[in-house]
């Protein structure tokens, strides 16, 4: 990719096109022809994957209506991603930082109800 971008006069560092394709949340795939991952298929399996791996998810803090994931440096955006997958009737929406997602949800008992189910998952 990042000769097929000099060719069209775009200079760029393979970390920084690999940084780009990581924030794109855009995923290598072995062949045309190969299955999506699953995570493609079922974000709730993608966030249960992602979350006890590699300290990914460190800690689930409740806030009233609010639900902060502290997870690794760097890892907030395919949290969140993961989490907006999994489509959650609870979330209202997902914000996410270098390694905090915040969660709202319309109200407490949502809050409550959506973090079991995340807890349930990570376990």
């Amino acid at each position: 990719m990042r000769r097929g971008l000099a060719a069209q006069k775009l200079r760029v560092t393979q970390a920084t096109l690999s940084r780009d394709l990581q924030e794109l949340r855009l995923i290598k795939l072995r062949k045309a022809t190969s299955p999506p991952p699953p995570c493609l298929k079922n974000p709730r399996l993608c966030l249960r994957l992602l979350a006890p791996s590699a300290n990914f998810l460190l800690d689930i803090r409740p806030a009233e209506n609010l639900l902060v994931l502290k997870n690794a440096s760097q890892r907030g955006a395919a949290l969140a991603a993961a989490v907006d997958g999994a489509k959650f009737p609870e979330i209202a929406g997902t914000i996410a930082g270098d390694d905090t997602v915040l969660i709202i949800t319309p109200n407490k008992k949502a809050r409550k109800s959506l973090q079991e189910k995340i807890e349930a998952l990570v376990k």
